[in-house]
C-alpha cells in the first residue's frame, strides 16, 4: 500500500491475522464503523463542524476494541503486540518512522497504557487528533494554529557563519570573545601582514574600551586630579 502524507511517500504492506488484504469499502457499515475498520490510510471526514465534538468523534473512532461476551464488554479484543488495538491489523513500525504512534491509551488521550499500537491508518487518524487538540488549545487562549507548528531556527537555515561584520566583531569582543583574524598563506606580502596586525589591534582596543567603560578601569599611570594635587 502506498500512502502520500506530508509530502513524503511511504510504504506500508500491512496484514491482519486471517485476512491477507485490507477491508474495502462497505456501503452497509456506519461512517463510524468504516474509520474503525482496516484499510488504507485516509484522511477522517468529520461529520460535525464542532471542534470539540470532531474531538469526540475521533476518541470513538481510535478507541481500543472490546471483547464482547454474551453482549457484556470486558477487556480488550487486540491487546497484543504489534497489533492495532482498533482494528487488529498486524504491524512492525520502524524506529525511524515518523508516523510511528505513541503507546494507546485504554481512554485514547488518557487511561492506562496497552500492549498494542495503531496501524498507518489509525496512526494518520491519531495525528488528526492530536493537531485537532492543539486547534483547540489554541482558540481557547486566542492565538493563530500555525503558532502551534515547530519552525527551524533561523541560525539552522543559514548554516555555520563563514563571515563577520565589524558590528559583529564589536559585539562578540564585547560578549568576552577573542577573535583571531583567519591565518594568510606563506606567500603573504608584507601588506597583507600590515592589514591583519591593524584588525587584530582594532579587536584588542574594542575588548579594552568595553572593560575599562564597564568596570570603571583606569590605567596605572593615571591618577584623578585630587591625587596629583596632593603630590606636587
Amino acid at each position: 500500500m502506498e500512502k502520500i502524507f506530508g509530502g513524503m511517500i511511504t510504504m506500508y504492506q500491512n496484514n491482519i491475522i486471517g485476512q491477507n488484504a485490507p477491508q474495502q469499502f462497505n456501503p452497509a457499515l456506519s461512517p463510524l464503523q468504516q474509520a474503525r475498520a482496516s484499510g488504507v490510510v485516509q484522511e477522517y471526514k468529520f461529520i460535525s463542524y464542532k471542534p470539540k465534538t470532531q474531538l469526540k468523534e475521533l476518541k470513538l473512532v481510535l478507541k481500543a476494541e472490546p471483547k464482547k461476551f454474551l453482549g457484556i464488554k470486558y477487556g480488550k479484543k487486540f491487546n497484543l503486540k504489534d497489533r492495532c488495538v482498533v482494528c487488529g491489523f498486524h504491524h512492525i513500525w520502524e524506529q525511524g518512522d515518523y508516523m510511528r504512534p505513541p503507546m494507546p491509551l485504554d481512554g485514547v488521550v488518557k487511561g492506562r497504557p496497552l500492549m498494542g499500537t495503531y496501524c498507518p491508518k489509525h496512526a494518520s487518524m491519531y495525528m488528526q487528533l492530536e493537531m485537532l487538540q492543539q486547534q483547540i488549545l489554541a482558540d481557547k487562549h486566542g492565538l493563530e494554529f500555525s503558532a502551534f507548528k515547530p519552525r527551524m531556527p533561523k541560525m539552522l537555515k543559514s548554516g555555520p557563519i563563514k563571515t563577520l561584520t565589524k558590528d559583529d566583531v564589536m559585539s562578540l569582543t564585547a560578549a568576552g570573545w577573542f577573535i583571531t583574524p583567519p591565518a594568510l598563506a606563506d606567500t603573504k606580502t608584507a601588506t597583507d601582514e600590515v592589514i591583519r596586525l591593524i584588525a587584530e589591534m582594532n579587536i584588542m582596543t574594542e575588548r579594552l574600551n568595553h572593560l575599562m567603560l564597564k568596570n570603571g578601569v583606569q590605567a596605572q599611570n593615571e591618577l584623578p586630579e585630587k591625587e596629583k594635587i596632593k603630590e606636587e
